[in-house]
């Protein structure tokens, strides 16, 4: 079982996803970007359907990528037991 890093558990919260015992960093790496390529995609919905203008697709996105910056961060040092 992995002992996940705190700053990990708490940036996955934030996800609303909670690691059980057998859950592996993959896995929760691929739940997260899942997470993040449905919104990408929404963003993307709701730019097309002119709810904002092309003009602040950009700065949405980046505010996005904030969000996740989870997915920046390699599955080596998602551990306790990582270098």
């Amino acid at each position: 079982m992995p002992t996940y890093r705190p700053h990990i558990l708490d940036a996955l919260a934030t996800h609303g996803l909670r690691p059980g015992p057998d859950t592996t960093p993959e896995r929760l790496r691929e739940a997260v970007n899942d997470l993040y390529r449905h919104e990408i995609r929404r963003l993307r919905d709701r730019c097309r359907a002119r709810e904002f203008p092309v003009t602040e697709l950009a700065t949405r996105v980046v505010d996005l990528r904030r969000r996740y910056l989870l997915l920046s961060t390699p599955l080596a040092h998602w551990t306790a037991d990582a270098p």
